[in-house]
């Protein structure tokens, strides 16, 4: 079972963090970055997205450096956790509260156990995260995991020592530390004592690895900080988490050959442009939805076409469009998903349900990977409440 530990946190210098902290590197774009730096000169995209050339990965150790040496970042004085919770209103209109931990995550071999993929990942570069910790030397944006004992959202219901609360996109960001040595050890045996599974950064994670293997072959010592990786970990229950789908995205491939191909494997129903109701009643009558530019269509799978197919939608248009020449690629909400296709940009589109927690925890429990972007978890974490240095 991994190993999770408290760590001496560099962390902003002030309570008032809703000009410094940013959403994590990977769901930002340019004018999104234009925006935070906008925002204030110490806003977290300057470290953790730097932009410029190849002496970029330098500048922002430099800036880094800058931002401790002026107090702008401060290094707490003893280990702790850090409670993150997130406040926010569900899609059926309730209010829903998340709360996990911040800490140092065992990094392990891949195959090892203890900290588990949960779904099947599409090729990434890994060379700018990797140059970018190697230059900084520390954990910037957490891994998102789940933990497999039950347990854990109680022990965090007390509250610890308020730090500072942002308010962002409806979302209620709060964090709060933790320095007890009786509840720090009571959260790390309980995450000690069973698996957990990787619901977001699973490229971050795989980083983690690389850079502690350099630092293992530099050093020859297993003992470093690099041995862990940041990580914020919520148990895997149903109220703990908010999961959206992923829809699939099609180019290079007419949407009426498209369409024929589906039909192997799908009833076509022709139905109207999908709106916001539209998802909520794919869920409830178990179907699916082709969108074209002009056109429509419910897909309700042939009886008994995907026998012996997990019961997952994106393992079924795997299935289905096997040995079909096209191009796939992922897009999260439905204006996003329907603004590829009506731009061009995509000849169609499926909308797919999002994926059960009875089925993440029966994936993880035996031991099986989702395809590639089966799981959206919300909301996104913030990156800046902490960092974890790589250093001592």
């Amino acid at each position: 079972m991994p190993r999770f530990e408290p760590f001496a946190a560099i962390r902003y210098a002030t309570d008032d963090l809703a000009s410094l902290v940013a959403p994590p590197y990977d769901v930002l774009s340019n004018a999104d970055l234009d925006v935070l730096e906008a925002r204030s000169p110490h806003n977290i995209v300057r470290v953790d997205v730097p932009r410029g050339g190849d002496d970029r990965y330098d500048l922002a150790a430099k800036i880094m450096q800058v931002w401790l040496d002026n107090g702008i970042l401060a290094v707490d004085s003893t280990p702790s956790f850090t409670i993150y919770r997130m406040r926010f209103t569900g899609s059926t209109g309730t209010q829903r509260d998340i709360a996990g931990v911040l800490g140092g995550l065992e990094v392990v071999d891949a195959e090892a156990g203890g900290v588990l993929p949960h779904e099947r990942i599409t090729a990434a570069a890994s060379t700018d995260r990797l140059e970018l910790t190697r230059a900084t030397a520390a954990n910037l944006s957490p891994v998102w995991g789940l933990s497999l004992a039950g347990g854990l959202t109680q022990l965090l219901a007390e509250p610890g020592e308020e730090l500072a609360t942002v308010v962002d996109g409806g979302v209620q960001h709060r964090v709060e530390r933790i320095t007890d040595d009786q509840r720090i050890g009571a959260i790390r045996n309980l995450l000690a004592s069973d698996d957990v599974l990787i619901a977001d950064g699973h490229h971050r994670y795989g980083v983690a690895r690389m850079y502690r293997d350099e630092v293992r072959e530099t050093t020859g010592r297993s003992d470093t900080p690099a041995e862990l990786t940041l990580a914020f970990v919520n148990e895997l229950i149903e109220d703990q988490l908010s999961v959206a789908a992923i829809h699939r995205v099609y180019a290079d491939i007419d949407v009426a050959d498209l369409a024929a191909a589906l039909d192997r494997s799908f009833e076509l129903i022709p139905t109207d442009r999908p709106d916001g109701e539209t998802l909520a009643a794919m869920h409830k009558a178990g179907l699916l939805v082709l969108v074209g530019r002009d056109a429509a269509w419910q897909l309700r799978a042939r009886p008994g076409r995907f026998d012996g197919v997990r019961a997952l939608d994106g393992g079924w248009l795997e299935t289905a469009l096997a040995d079909v020449p096209l191009t796939v690629s992922y897009q999260h909400g439905l204006d996003e998903t329907l603004c590829e296709v009506d731009s061009g940009r995509a000849s169609a589109a499926v909308l797919i349900r999002p994926v059960s927690v009875a089925e993440i925890e029966r994936t993880a429990r035996e031991g099986l990977l989702m395809p590639p972007k089966s799981t959206f978890f919300t909301p996104k974490l913030k990156t800046g409440f902490v960092i974890r240095s790589l250093t001592g």
